[in-house]
């Protein structure tokens, strides 16, 4: 031990210099070491990460692709919209400062504010390092405001981006759809495939129709840029203002386009003659099943819906009564009335239960035990047979066929042409409808089936509902001569440069057996009630083309025992005004139904609608053909009538009829006696 004073021996102190020396040895030989993982083993790992964080990675997105009409019309397309991004790793006191700022410019009140805020805290790990969009199309004088003040607010940056942009507003908005934000369940399920581009926070993505249905088609795929950053986030700039670019860059990719076989001009003029509160139009090709125009009445805007809607708006467009998100043509349904008639004339033809030339006397009404079903025409139509029953829409002459032969064969015919089930148009949400049997009565109704609902049955009431598209498919397969094809929208989709990548054919669906007799009964009779004096929808017959269709007016709230005219009730306790058709009848080309929802008669009401949209139809084809230096070749007009003078034909489109009111006593009404020639009964 050295005492105080005294001197060490150099001996002692060797070894104690030698272990500090050994010490700082191992220390340099382990910095040395380390020194040179960093610098020369993970050289490039670093440089990269250096690299990185001078530099930012900024989305281009991809522009989504069009929605063209037949023609090549641009029906929806992009314009810029100026939006909001937040970045929340470089948004420093965000919540304190930033936000505020935010908010006091772009007039958020307390939830969109707490909106953005939850955004922001829910981001973790990459998704920090991600813009969220903060507000999306706000004004010019709200962007230029946030430029001026961008030095507060750190992590925000303001970018146009292409916007999805509707240029016909409502038209077609239940068809193409519209487009809001991805959420998060929605982020979580898409991402998780490999084939498609990955989606983030605050991208959009399709809702309802086209948009949804080709998402995967229309939407692109996006590009990125890098962009010199400083410390805190911010994109710095040259002397000029012009933003610091990395040399990397990848172009977006645009979407696929898709075309429609709607065409503009013919929708325009569909919107243009519907004269109707709500209710739908639809123009089909008979011999294609292609939609040429498609009316939904009333519909939303999709401009609007695509963004941010406020609560306010949304709880406006669910408690409008008048339901301007349903899609009437497809997803509602209604009592087709008398335009069902063709149907129980059909299933009594091939039942055998009524013949071309079998005949019933009509005196107003139908008596079927203690009950009477009243016709239309309560002074009654005398003898008819098939033919004239159509023409006149007799009710008698359906009850009795209803009485034969039951409810099965009714709606089994029904069925076969498609009622009951859903379209499967494939774009637009549809509803199945309703064709009912003993079966269904026998579980939908308290005491089952009676004889008496397949006499409501015939006419297009009790329980029978139907939707616009559905009726169209049917009278486009009675014009096909039993030809049920599949309605569709699409006609094909395009690259971007315009070349086709895949197009739809027409789908049969299936064929309904008739013969070529009970075919051209068909067509005569739906001919007759257009072209022919007594026909219910004789006043808009055309003197250029011969057009086959059925009237139908269903009945909406139970008459009472005197017949009110439309003005007199309230909107929502009126008839609903039907107008099925086809053109030409000798070969049709275009089948158009009409629904007038509480618009009064379908003579009236419904038919002058259909009406225009033909008259269009064929003046838009002889133009086409013109222009495309074809031959045009006129349908063949009609066969001319005689119109007795000077009386006007009587307006005979039918009212609705009450579905059973107690028969009156024999000595009052009596029921008509059966001529020679008529069905026994």
């Amino acid at each position: 031990m050295i005492k105080l004073g005294q001197k060490s021996d150099a001996k002692e102190l060797r070894p104690r210099i030698v272990g500090l020396g050994v010490f700082f040895v191992a220390g340099l030989l382990v910095l040395a070491v380390n020194l040179y993982r960093l610098m020369v083993v993970r050289y490039e790992e670093f440089l990269a990460l250096s690299v990185d964080n001078q530099f930012k990675d900024v989305r281009l997105r991809a522009p989504r692709g069009l929605i063209r009409d037949r023609r090549g019309e641009v029906l929806v397309d992009a314009r810029p919209s100026l939006d909001v991004f937040i970045t929340p790793a470089f948004c420093q006191k965000c919540t304190a400062e930033v936000l505020p700022r935010l908010a006091e410019v772009l007039g958020w009140d307390e939830a969109e504010r707490a909106r953005v805020e939850g955004l922001i805290k829910s981001a973790h790990g990459p998704q920090r390092y991600q813009p969220l969009i903060a507000a999306v199309d706000v004004s010019r004088d709200a962007f230029d405001q946030l430029l001026a003040r961008q030095f507060l607010l750190p992590g925000v940056d303001l970018e146009p981006v292409p916007h999805r942009s509707y240029r016909a507003g409502p038209t077609l908005a239940h068809l193409v759809g519209y487009m809001n934000e991805i959420t998060q369940d929605e982020l979580s399920r898409l991402n998780g495939s490999a084939e498609r581009p990955p989606y983030a926070l605050g991208d959009y993505i399709g809702r309802r129709g086209v948009e949804r249905s080709f998402e995967h088609e229309v939407r692109g795929t996006d590009g990125w840029d890098k962009h010199v950053v400083n410390a805190r986030g911010e994109v710095m700039r040259d002397a000029r203002g012009n933003v610091l670019k990395g040399a990397q860059q990848l172009l977006p990719q645009p979407g696929n386009n898709v075309v429609l076989s709607i065409d503009a001009r013919l929708q325009a003029e569909a919107e243009r003659a519907f004269p109707g509160t709500a209710g739908a139009v639809v123009a089909i090709e008979t011999k294609t099943g292609f939609i040429r125009a498609m009316v939904s009445r009333p519909a939303f805007d999709p401009n609007e819906m695509t963004g941010r809607v406020s609560p306010k708006r949304l709880a406006q467009l669910n408690q409008d009564p008048l339901q301007p998100m349903i899609f009437r043509a497809g997803a509602e349904h209604y009592h087709p009335g008398s335009t069902f008639k063709v149907v129980t004339l059909l299933a009594a033809l091939q039942q055998g239960i009524m013949t071309p030339t079998s005949q019933v006397s009509c005196g107003g009404g139908y008596t079927l035990g203690s009950r009477r079903w009243r016709c239309h025409n309560e002074r009654g139509h005398g003898l008819v047979d098939a033919k004239r029953a159509l023409q006149v829409s007799c009710d008698t002459y359906f009850y009795r066929a209803a009485d034969l032969m039951g409810i099965e064969p009714i709606a089994q015919m029904g069925k076969a042409f498609g009622l009951g089930s859903v379209t499967n148009l494939g774009v637009a949400a549809e509803v199945p409808g309703v064709m009912p049997d003993s079966a269904y009565h026998n579980k939908a109704t308290p005491g089952g089936y009676t004889k008496g609902m397949a006499l409501n049955t015939a006419i297009g009431q009790g329980d029978t509902n139907v939707t616009p598209l559905q009726l169209a498919v049917l009278y486009s397969a009675i014009g096909n001569k039993g030809k049920v094809l599949q309605p569709q929208l699409v006609m094909r989709l395009e690259s971007p440069d315009g070349k086709v990548t895949k197009t739809f054919d027409p789908k049969l669906v299936r064929e309904i057996p008739m013969t070529d007799e009970q075919h051209q009964l068909l067509i005569d009779a739906l001919v007759s009630v257009v072209n022919e004096p007594g026909g219910t929808a004789f006043r808009t017959r055309s003197a250029e083309y011969t057009v086959a269709g059925k009237t139908g007016t269903a009945q909406v709230a139970k008459l009472g025992q005197v017949r009110l005219k439309k003005e007199q009730m309230d909107y929502f306790e009126r008839d609903h005004a039907w107008f099925a058709s086809f053109a030409p009848a000798e070969d049709p080309e275009l089948t158009v139904v009409v629904l007038n929802e509480h618009g009064g008669h379908g003579g009236s009401d419904a038919a002058p609608t259909a009406a225009a949209v033909f008259a269009k139809y064929f003046e838009l084809k002889k133009a086409d053909a013109f222009a495309l230096g074809e031959d045009w070749v006129a349908p063949k007009p009609p066969k001319p009538v005689f119109v007795p003078k000077p009386a006007a034909p009587a307006d005979v489109s039918e009212p609705a009829l009450a579905s059973d009111v107690p028969a009156p006593p024999e000595s009052t009404v009596q029921a008509p006696t059966p001529a020679p020639t008529q069905v026994p009964r």
